[in-house]
């Protein structure tokens, strides 16, 4: 205090709330760290790899399961023989003309049925009746009429992706709101117009959903095709190197298909919010 020739040390500020560091707990940045979706993606990754590591060192059975090790060896020797690449173009190219024929019959369909009962009442009976079919089921009936070869596996994944589309327009459509429709027939708007630009708004982000789950189920169902019905393709060689017993290349295979299929929805999903960027911001946490 002045006067007192004494000087009075400085008093250190007070940390602020919720600053103080409790032991034992990670600092801010570490958790900031941690809630990287990169970060996430890899520690599950490694937590998995880890797992099938020690389980596959109790099976002590290299055909029964291979190691990780000889797995990714065996992924890189297909890669470099370009024996992968092969393999995944033809599959893929099979998948991209199924959804797009799976989308030309059911688009189309959904938005009658969205729209008018009386073509619901007419189509959504069969489609109740069709729906609960696996097709993997139709794969017997479908080696009759198709033979082995490329038209079996398009058949069944777009008969798998239809359904998913159809329902999930459907319910776009009817879930559009009624009061924009209203607005826009009492401003004197067109039937088509109040289709196009109201409509299919209103619909577009359910539409993408089915999108989504039309291309996993339609992905899922090659394979069950190809292991059976086609000389080529992801499935194909699954079921070749099965046969030949050698376990690691069929693994490496598998290992593929879920990259690709995971790339495929990743793409998916960003074109869904592209198309659709007033959906997006809606899902819950």
């Amino acid at each position: 205090m002045a006067g007192t020739g004494k000087d009075v040390p400085a008093v250190a500020p007070e940390a602020p709330v919720g600053t103080v560091p409790v032991p034992g707990e990670p600092s801010a940045a570490w958790r900031d760290l941690l809630r990287l979706p990169a970060l996430t993606s890899i520690l599950s990754v490694a937590c998995f790899v880890l797992l099938w590591w020690g389980v596959a060192a109790w099976v002590a059975s290299p055909i029964q399961l291979p190691t990780p090790a000889a797995v990714f060896a065996a992924l890189v020797e297909l890669v470099l023989d370009g024996e992968v690449y092969e393999n995944v173009s033809v599959s893929f190219l099979r998948l991209l003309l199924s959804m797009a024929v799976a989308s030309a019959l059911a688009l189309p369909l959904g938005f009658a049925m969205g729209l008018s009962e009386r073509v619901n009442g007419y189509v959504d009976p069969l489609v109740e009746m069709l729906r609960p079919i696996s097709g993997i089921a139709w794969i017997p009936l479908g080696l009759f009429i198709f033979g082995v070869g490329g038209t079996l596996p398009v058949f069944i994944m777009t008969y798998v992706a239809f359904f998913p589309m159809l329902l999930n327009t459907v319910a776009g459509v009817r879930g559009t709101d009624r009061k924009l429709v209203a607005a826009a027939r009492t401003m004197g708007v067109s039937q088509a117009r109040i289709i196009r630009l109201v409509v299919l708004p209103g619909a577009l982000p359910t539409m993408m959903v089915g999108v989504r789950i039309a291309f996993a189920g339609a992905w899922a169902a090659i394979i069950a095709a190809e292991l059976i019905g086609s000389p080529s393709g992801l499935g194909f060689a699954i079921e070749w190197y099965r046969q030949l017993l050698m376990s690691p290349n069929v693994f490496a295979y598998i290992i593929v298909v879920s990259i690709v299929g995971y790339a495929c929805d990743l793409l998916i999903q960003g074109l869904r919010r592209r198309l659709t960027p007033w959906a997006t911001g809606t899902e819950l946490a």
